[in-house]
């Protein structure tokens, strides 16, 4: 039997998952690890702790597999993107706490390059716009915030990475510093059209070149473990962006097919080939998953940044439930809202309003109102986002000329809550599709490192182990469902109101 070894590194927790060769789950592992939130927007993790949890979840999913690591074929990661850290070349240790994709400390810097007119050109060249979301301010206010950075960066003893790149120099014993395509393109300050880092947006930025990791293909061999770590010295050979290896595990693999990612956040993603299609309706484009040889592939996607991290308040904010398990039957104990509309902007408002100043809202409340309506108001909060994400890809598309989307496929933790997801599909009025195995970001990355270690033969040969569990057709009608988006919508405006939208 071939068995891979999938490392995935999420917002909340560390996860390894044993894969063999059909593409199904032979063992798992997790661990969750610190959420630190120095001061409002703030939000910061332990890298070093991110090593750790990673590194025991690996070892536990091997010894519950029964396996040794000889008997795995290669490894593949797969990680929470844009998430930065920078760390001493020397010691291998991280200069400060990692600053997650979620933290809003770079606005300030955003409008600066905003008010500098670099936003056309940092969205011609990168697919991105200005937000603090990507990592280039992050690395930015870590070179100007801790003492003796900037020096250091200038002497080439500084290495920046995504927790790709970090967990893949631990791995390797500090010998590869390095990238893939999807996770650089996150930056802010890669060139996706031309595949290089940009020296203009750099010099902008003021990030030094020295500090930046080499960039490959997501399916490549990226160099192996160190023997001590897992027992034996394996190839690391996939990389990619969560999202991204979630498209490719997925097998949306050509124009036209797409993914929703239900997960701390929820991420949509369209696959547009190998067309860069830039987005007149708050999207971004992106670079999708790349196998060696290849030409670019693109996307087209769009994040909420509350997602399934919505339950989590309701379970440790509110105290509504005492497990995240629990919310599906408590909003089931009531028909509807009420009326009740949540917009859980905790963190500002993603794709499409592009609001970072924006802050929670739940409208609507009435004497009538139990925590059971605010909890089904949650629920369908994730929906409604995803909803507005799709109408814009579907804008963006048809003003293209391309092919609508005939389905929606779906993965991630809160995929597998079926009131969730009768509810996206009667919202959009498009099937949704669960696959069998809704662990798909990590079986992106067990897809990517087979491939490049010969497990498979293509691209095509993995769409094979792509399955069906579930298909939720739409059973609402189009009426009730637009007069549930526009309720949406007025929700979202009086929360953008109070930021003077």
């Amino acid at each position: 039997m071939t068995y891979l070894l999938a490392l995935d590194q999420g917002t909340s927790s560390s996860r390894s998952i044993v894969f063999d060769a059909q593409g199904r789950i032979v063992a798992m592992a997790q661990r969750e690890f610190r959420q630190i939130y120095p001061q409002p927007g703030w939000v910061e993790h332990d890298a070093q702790e991110i090593w750790d949890t990673q590194l025991a979840t690996a070892r536990d999913a091997i010894a519950k597999a029964g396996l040794h690591a000889r008997d795995l074929r290669a490894v593949g990661i797969t990680n929470q993107r844009e998430t930065t850290v920078v760390w001493d070349r020397r010691t291998g240790r991280p200069l400060h706490h990692a600053i997650v994709w979620q933290d809003r400390r770079g606005e300030p810097l955003c409008a600066k390059l905003r008010e500098k007119g670099l936003d056309r050109a940092i969205r011609e060249r990168t697919g991105l716009v200005v937000d603090s979301y990507f990592s280039a301010t992050k690395i930015r206010w870590l070179l100007d915030h801790v003492p003796n950075a900037h020096a250091m960066a200038a002497r080439g003893e500084l290495a920046f990475g995504t927790i790709d790149s970090w967990l893949l120099w631990k791995l390797t014993g500090g010998r590869v510093h390095a990238t893939d395509v999807s996770n650089a393109a996150r930056t802010m300050l890669y060139d996706i059209r031309h595949q290089r880092w940009d020296h203009e947006l750099m010099a902008a930025l003021h990030v030094p070149d020295s500090v930046l990791p080499q960039v490959h293909p997501s399916s490549h061999v990226y160099g192996e473990t160190d023997p001590d770590l897992l027992g034996a010295a394996l190839p690391v050979a996939g990389m990619a962006g969560d999202q991204q290896s979630a498209l490719f595990g997925q097998a949306c693999l050509r124009a036209g097919l797409a993914k929703n990612t239900y997960g701390t956040g929820c991420f949509m993603l369209m696959h547009t080939g190998e067309r860069m299609l830039p987005s007149a309706n708050g999207l971004i484009a992106t670079s999708a998953a790349q196998l060696t040889g290849q030409q670019p592939q693109y996307a087209l996607e769009g994040s909420v940044f509350i997602g399934g991290a919505v339950v989590q308040w309701l379970r440790d904010g509110l105290g509504a439930i005492r497990a995240s398990g629990e919310v599906q039957a408590l909003a089931e104990t009531v028909p509807d809202t009420g009326g009740v509309v949540f917009v859980p902007a905790f963190t500002g408002l993603g794709a499409p309003y592009w609001n970072p100043d924006a802050r929670g809202a739940i409208v609507g409340l009435t004497r009538g109102t139990t925590v059971a309506h605010i909890a089904r108001a949650a629920l369908e909060s994730i929906a409604f986002q995803s909803a507005a994400l799709l109408g814009a890809m579907e804008r963006d598309a048809l003003a293209a000329g391309a092919a609508p989307v005939s389905e929606l496929r779906v993965d991630g933790g809160a995929s597998v809550n079926d009131l969730l997801m009768q509810f996206q599909a009667d919202l959009l009025g498009l099937p949704v599709v669960r696959p069998t195995c809704v662990e798909t970001t990590a079986l992106g990355a067990a897809f990517l490192a087979g491939l490049a270690t010969g497990v498979w033969r293509d691209a095509d040969e993995l769409a094979a182990h792509w399955q069906v569990d579930r298909r939720f057709e739409p059973c609402m009608s189009r009426d009730e469902a637009g007069q549930r988006r526009a309720d949406w919508d007025r929700a979202v405006r009086q929360t953008l109101a109070g930021t003077g939208a």
